[in-house]
């Protein structure tokens, strides 16, 4: 059990909090865990088997993957507010990407297990929670479709494909 407990005005002004109330972020904040991180330190690891949420509430995160040649390759650098592992949190699969601090950085965590307490607890706020990983989840689906299309756009008029 973490003996540090978060910031409910972190967690109201993030995109996991983005509806919830005060009294509703201190409700889910309570269910959180708080984890620090160094510059450089990983947090997980592409095909990690970790299925935590992670709320950037400090710092930075880069985001990685391997390309087609097993090279690491930035794909995003996270922001405070932000949220990573929504796919591993709600489907139990192995990460898509590594997570590494950028500088001192404070993550909160969200388990499965304690999403389940926070329904049975309060329910609308856990629907709350899981609305808002449809919207991060939609926006991150959202900018990578455009982050495609302007690549499409390139490579077609650069006449490279």
């Amino acid at each position: 059990m973490m003996s540090e407990v978060t910031d409910y005005k972190i967690v109201r002004n993030s995109a996991l909090g983005s509806e919830l109330t005060e009294e509703e972020a201190r409700q889910l904040s309570a269910r959180m865990g708080v984890r620090h991180y160094q510059d450089g330190e990983f947090l997980v690891k592409e095909g990690d088997i970790y299925r935590s949420l992670f709320m950037l509430a400090e710092g930075q995160l880069i985001v990685t993957s391997l390309n087609v040649q097993g090279q690491e390759k930035r794909v995003y650098t996270m922001q405070a507010g932000e949220c990573a592992g929504t796919r591993a949190f709600v489907k139990n699969t192995p990460r898509r990407a590594t997570l590494r601090a950028v500088g001192a950085t404070t993550v909160y965590t969200l388990t499965p297990e304690d999403l389940q307490k926070l329904l049975d607890d309060h329910p609308r706020v856990a629907f709350k929670v899981m609305r808002a990983l449809f919207n991060i989840t939609h926006a991150n689906l959202a900018r990578m479709s455009q982050e495609t299309e302007h690549l499409t756009n390139y490579i077609t008029k650069m006449g490279r494909y």
